[in-house]
């Protein structure tokens, strides 16, 4: 791939931009509110910038110093834990971006019926999946043309998105009252304790975050690797402001209590309830904007990982097959066609956003645990440290913090979902196994992955056991 049809910094920090400003930041005031009150929000925030600021220093760092991993999320895992382990990590992370992106058209349709009734506030109803299915197949032929194009526009529109998000911050401080902000300041009894708080915030915070590794799994398409940990760091800084002043300011125009009964999206009922109508107006069509940009940030960055997986013969070869456009065009294929199966799959279990992001966003942890881990596992390895060991201390304590901080939020997460995982997990098994054949290597290489493989599909047996009695449910 020539450079000039590479990625530049600008086009790096718009990838991470659009598939982090999506649509969880207008959903974010009243999701917060609901399990937490002002002073355990500012912890939860407190904490989980901390924790995602370290996982942004890994991503960073593993650029800098591993620069030949050009695969991200997928690279990282497989040269740590090899073959198998590496697969179920882009394995999962394809899916999880995949949910994400149903989640996405499930709210931009949801945006749409404050001005259209044809679709349902949940934007999971049949006009809702017709167009939503026709913008998917339109998003497909864009990214077929190359991805530096849709990287373009992609940056247009994450441009475009941010002026209703600024009117929303800029009028928030106006109107801002003290007494809101004050009102269950601790929370309620409902609610349980400040820890029981933190950790509602942490976990209704971490879809906001999802797109932090978006530069990584496009690192191959950068021009200048030492822009990808550049990109990280911005984008995310960029965001973090974003969101802390969002979610605080809320719960000074409106209090807790009311903020927490608001529907999707909560931005634009607090703008309406601040100025009128024309505030709703302008945040919903600022959603439909940034929605549509998410999605083409995160179909590009869902259509890498199983073109880099394929490549190095974890996947199907059929996915590692590029058009005249350098596209990763039967990957490109392969997402589209399973994005509209879920979309379809919304439809007939009446799954509305919140049950599809929180799918997707614990399944992301485990990527970012694998990464964490991977880099912790090379700073204390050292070898990335011939020439000098300048920062090897600082990037330790970043490594291990990254890796508490992931851990926390699968505890945070709960049996439930990681069980969910398990059943994706063990679909996945049958791709890898296909590869392998392919490929005319052994399945498994080491006894841990055979472990691996016997504890996926037991938990991917006792869900499905649980779901059959309607002990837990996927909707």
């Amino acid at each position: 791939m020539g450079n000039e049809k590479k990625l530049g910094l600008i086009g790096l920090i718009g990838i991470i931009i659009g598939a982090m400003v999506g649509g969880a930041i207008f959903s974010l005031p009243s999701q917060v509110v609901q399990g937490a009150g002002g002073f355990a929000i500012i912890i939860g925030w407190i904490i989980a910038g901390i924790g995602v600021f370290s996982l942004a220093f890994v991503y960073q760092l593993l650029s800098n110093k591993k620069s030949e991993l050009t695969g991200g999320i997928y690279s990282y895992a497989k040269e740590g834990f090899g073959k198998y382990i590496g697969f179920n990590s882009a394995w999962i992370y394809f899916l999880s971006s995949i949910f994400g992106d149903v989640a996405y058209v499930s709210l931009l349709f949801g945006a749409l019926s404050y001005f259209f009734n044809i679709f349902n506030p949940n934007g999971n109803n049949l006009p809702s999946v017709i167009c939503g299915s026709i913008i998917i197949w339109i998003i497909n032929m864009l990214i077929l043309k190359g991805v530096k194009q849709a990287v373009f526009v992609n940056t247009v529109v994450t441009i475009a998105k941010l002026i209703p998000i600024i009117v929303f911050i800029v009028v928030a401080i106006i109107l801002f009252h003290a007494n809101n902000f004050s009102f269950e300041f601790f929370g309620s009894p409902s609610l349980g304790s400040i820890f029981t708080q933190v950790k509602s915030t942490m976990l209704a915070t971490l879809w906001s975050f999802v797109g932090i590794e978006g530069a990584v799994v496009v690192s191959g398409r950068a021009k200048k690797l030492s822009d990808v940990g550049k990109a990280t760091i911005i984008g995310l800084s960029g965001t973090i402001i974003l969101y802390i002043l969002i979610t605080l300011l809320s719960l000074g125009v409106m209090n807790r209590m009311h903020l927490s009964q608001l529907n999707n999206p909560s931005m634009a009922y607090i703008l309406q309830f601040a100025v009128g109508k024309w505030g709703a107006i302008i945040i919903n069509v600022g959603l439909v904007i940034s929605l549509i940009g998410a999605l083409l940030g995160w179909t590009v960055i869902t259509a890498e990982l199983p073109y880099v997986a394929a490549k190095d013969g974890v996947m199907p070869k059929f996915l590692a097959k590029e058009n005249k456009f350098n596209a990763p065009s039967s990957s490109l294929w392969f997402t589209s066609i399973i994005t509209q199966i879920l979309i379809l799959y919304s439809y007939f279990s009446n799954s509305g956003y919140e049950i599809l992001y929180s799918i997707a966003s614990t399944a992301i942890l485990i990527p970012y645990f694998l990464s964490a881990l991977f880099s912790l596992k090379t700073t204390i390895k050292g070898d990335i440290y011939i020439k000098s060991s300048k920062g090897k201390i600082k990037d330790m304590i970043a490594s291990i913090m990254a890796v508490i901080y992931t851990i926390w939020l699968l505890y945070a997460a709960g049996p439930k979902y990681i069980l969910l995982n398990c059943i994706l997990f063990a679909i996945g098994l049958i791709l890898f196994i296909w590869a392998k054949k392919e490929s005319n290597e052994k399945i498994f290489n080491a006894w841990y992955e055979i472990l691996i493989a016997i504890i996926i599909i037991i938990g991917a047996v006792i869900a499905i056991y649980l779901m059959a009695t309607g002990v837990i449910s996927a909707t």
